[in-house]
C-alpha cells in the first residue's frame, strides 16, 4: 500500500519480451498489484509474463484475443482496478521507459492532495530537449498545445506521456469502453476527465530513452490522426459540458468565431480569384474578409478565455 491507499500498476505489453522482466523486477514494494495486459503479442511476451507471475505473487496476467492498441490495453487494466476497488492505478509501460523513482511524487498528489489524475511532464525536465528524440519532442509540444484547447486543462503539458496515476473516483467516472484505443489515448482521457470535472495536475519526471525499447511511433501515422481526434473531442466536450450538463454562453462565442473564420477563408479565396481575373484588388471583398477574420478571432479567443476561467478549479 501507499499512504494507506491500495495501488495497482497497469502494464500494457505488446512484444515486450526483452524488457518486461525489468519492469516487474524494479517495481516498488509498495505496489500491491502488477496487472500485465498482453495485447496479442507475436513474441514471447505472454510466456515471460507467466514466468514473472510464478516468481512474484503480485502479478496478474490479462490477455487480449485481438490486438487493441496501447489505449485498449490500458483500458483493460483500468477496468480490472475499478472492479477490484483499487484506490489508485499507475500506468507503467512494458518497455521500461517509466522510472520507478518518479512514482512517489505522482502517487502523493492522488493519495494526499485530492487530485484525481496525476501525470508526468517530461518537457519541463532540465535539458529534456537533449534527452527526448527531436521528432518526439517537437511533435509532443504541438500536440500538447492542441490538447490544452481540446481538453480545457491549460495548466498541463506533455500530453503524450503515459506515466500517470488515476484515482478510483476517476476510474468509476469514465466509460473505458468508449476511450480511444491507440496512440491518442492520453489525449482522449484528458478530455473525458474534464467533462467529468476531475482534477488533473502535472509532475516533472525524467525522460527515459535508449534502454533497448522498440518504438512503433511513426510521426505521419500518429500526428494527423491525433489532431483529428482532438478536433472531434473538442466539439464533443463543448457540447457535453456547455450544452448538455450546463448551458454556458462561451459556446456561442466559440461557434460564432469558427463561423466567421470560415467565412473569412471563403472571402480570402474569392479575393485571390478576383485579383487574378481582374488584375486589381477587390476592395469590398478585402474589407469583408478582414472584418470576418478579425471579429471571428476575437470571438473565438474570448470563448477560449471563458473556458479557461471555467476550468481554473480543476488543478
Amino acid at each position: 500500500m501507499y499512504k494507506n491507499k491500495t495501488l495497482a500498476a497497469v502494464v500494457p505489453a505488446y512484444n515486450e519480451q526483452l524488457l518486461l522482466h525489468l519492469v516487474v523486477e524494479t517495481m516498488p514494494s509498495f505496489v500491491d498489484h502488477i496487472v500485465i495486459i498482453d495485447d496479442k503479442s507475436t513474441d514471447d511476451t505472454r510466456q515471460v509474463a507467466l514466468e514473472l507471475k510464478e516468481r512474484d505473487g503480485r502479478v496478474t496476467l490479462l490477455s487480449h484475443q485481438v490486438n487493441q492498441g496501447v489505449g485498449g490495453a490500458i483500458a483493460t487494466g483500468y477496468k480490472w482496478a475499478r472492479d477490484n476497488q483499487i484506490d489508485m492505478a499507475v500506468v507503467m509501460a512494458g518497455d521500461g521507459q517509466m522510472d520507478p523513482a518518479d512514482l512517489p511524487a505522482l502517487c502523493d498528489l492522488v493519495a494526499l492532495q485530492d487530485v484525481d489524475y496525476a501525470k508526468g511532464n517530461r518537457l519541463v525536465f532540465e535539458e529534456s530537449y537533449k534527452l527526448i528524440p527531436k521528432v518526439r519532442f517537437y511533435g509532443n509540444a504541438v500536440l500538447s498545445f492542441l490538447t490544452k484547447i481540446a481538453s480545457g486543462y491549460w495548466h498541463i503539458a506533455d500530453s503524450q506521456t503515459g506515466y500517470t496515476v488515476i484515482s478510483l473516483k476517476a476510474l468509476k467516472a469514465i466509460d473505458w469502453d468508449k476511450m480511444y484505443k491507440r496512440y491518442g489515448q492520453p489525449n482522449d482521457i484528458l478530455v473525458r476527465l474534464n467533462v467529468a470535472s476531475m482534477k488533473v495536475r502535472d509532475v516533472p519526471i525524467r525522460p527515459v530513452y535508449n534502454i533497448g525499447e522498440s518504438s512503433g511511433f511513426k510521426p505521419r501515422q500518429v500526428l494527423w490522426p491525433i489532431s483529428k481526434l482532438l478536433v472531434k473531442m473538442f466539439g464533443w466536450r463543448l457540447w457535453k459540458k456547455y450544452m448538455i450538463q450546463d448551458a454556458h454562453p462561451l459556446i456561442l462565442f466559440i461557434a460564432m468565431g469558427l463561423v466567421l473564420l470560415g467565412l473569412g477563408a471563403v472571402f480570402f479565396v474569392r479575393l485571390i480569384v478576383l485579383w487574378i481575373l481582374q488584375n486589381q484588388m477587390p476592395e469590398i471583398t478585402l474589407i469583408i474578409m478582414l472584418f470576418s477574420v478579425t471579429l471571428g478571432m476575437q470571438s473565438f479567443l474570448f470563448g477560449i478565455w471563458m473556458d479557461m476561467d471555467k476550468n481554473k478549479d480543476l488543478r
